[in-house]
């Protein structure tokens, strides 16, 4: 049995929402036992989105320009021409998805990185975006840790505990 089949996501944590005007922005803050570096690697090297990342990339994200962000576990790719508009290594980094803004935050944290992420995302679908990002960004951490257990998007994420995750977070948003 594979580290991947013992995988079940904690519970609903570590995200919240703020409404700006007609803008909404999910906020999900993770500590990670990895120092900076190694965590924006991992954010930025295109294979190493590939192994946990909803989306693939066709260049580093470490440097500000165009990139071309591909959807991944979906029928059809969605293809974003698109703009990394901040690459601050290892601290700040920022981009374009489709319509929306994200801006990824590292912070030193002991040995370890304090992650933030600011996505702008439509109000219905805040929750789900919330236990995508959860079930995401715990597939970092193991990569990160050398412990992969490869990526959870898609169709695939409701094996996964996804349908739990995204009634948790509508709850706590009271959405």
């Amino acid at each position: 049995m594979s580290n991947r089949d013992e995988y079940l996501p904690g519970p609903a944590a570590g995200a919240e929402v703020r409404k700006d005007g007609d803008k909404w922005t999910l906020i999900l803050v993770r500590e990670l036992r990895h120092p900076p570096e190694k965590v924006w690697k991992a954010l930025t090297d295109p294979a190493s989105l590939r192994e946990w990342a909803p989306f693939d990339a066709d260049r580093s994200l470490a440097a500000v320009g165009p990139v071309k962000l591909s959807t991944v576990g979906t029928p059809t790719p969605q293809i974003s021409e698109t703009q990394v508009t901040h690459a601050d290594a290892p601290t700040l980094l920022e981009y374009r998805w489709g319509d929306n803004d994200m801006r990824w935050q590292l912070e030193p944290l002991g040995e370890g990185t304090r992650l933030t992420l600011w996505h702008n995302i439509d109000r219905g679908f805040i929750s789900m975006g919330a236990a995508g990002w959860h079930i995401c960004l715990d597939v970092l951490d193991r990569f990160v840790a050398g412990n992969p257990i490869g990526r959870i998007v898609g169709g695939e994420a409701m094996k996964f505990g996804w349908p739990r995750l995204n009634t948790e977070y509508a709850k706590q948003f009271d959405i």
